[in-house]
């Protein structure tokens, strides 16, 4: 059997996010000692010059969210968003994108590239979360967890000149 060569960097690193932030710092260090609340594992395509919103990334069309594989979140504790309870475990998150306004989808379907195999089916929850226009664009796609009032976070999206949030809350 020929040995297999190890892969080139990708142009869209994997990355991963964590609430709390900093999580297995803080773990390693032993500041915690119960699972986090949430982590989203995604990759981090770059702007590169090009026209992202309404260009790469088309109005009113579903996107992965990112490059490559899907990117998923996971909840380890019962969580609220837009209202509606969603259960601890892992799904998949899409967007659909407007100037104004994003649509996120969390569904049940795991481990898939892009959004080619994309069930409505599955979905568990659809939210609608505003945007806003950033100052200075943002070269890196990014996503992290932001604290908010009483203990609640806000998963943030970030690219070129766009700012989505989606607030989430714990379910006590």
């Amino acid at each position: 059997m020929a040995q297999q060569k190890p892969t080139e960097l990708d142009k869209s690193p994997m990355d991963m996010s964590y609430w709390p932030d900093n999580y297995p710092l803080l773990k390693m260090n032993g500041k915690v000692k119960d699972l986090p609340i949430a982590r989203i594992i995604y990759s981090r395509p770059q702007k590169n010059n090009r026209t992202i919103f309404n260009g790469i990334v088309k109005y009113g069309e579903m996107w992965r969210l990112g490059a490559n594989e899907a990117t998923e979140v996971e909840f380890f504790k019962n969580v609220k968003i837009g209202g509606k309870v969603v259960p601890k475990g892992r799904y998949t998150l899409y967007c659909i994108p407007e100037a104004d306004k994003w649509t996120l989808i969390l569904n049940k379907d795991n481990y898939t590239w892009g959004n080619y195999t994309y069930d409505i089916k599955k979905d568990v929850l659809r939210t609608t979360i505003p945007v806003e226009k950033l100052t200075s664009p943002i070269e890196n796609f990014t996503i992290y967890f932001e604290d908010a009032k009483g203990g609640n976070a806000n998963l943030i999206v970030e690219w070129d000149d766009v700012k989505a949030t989606m607030p989430i809350s714990i379910v006590p």
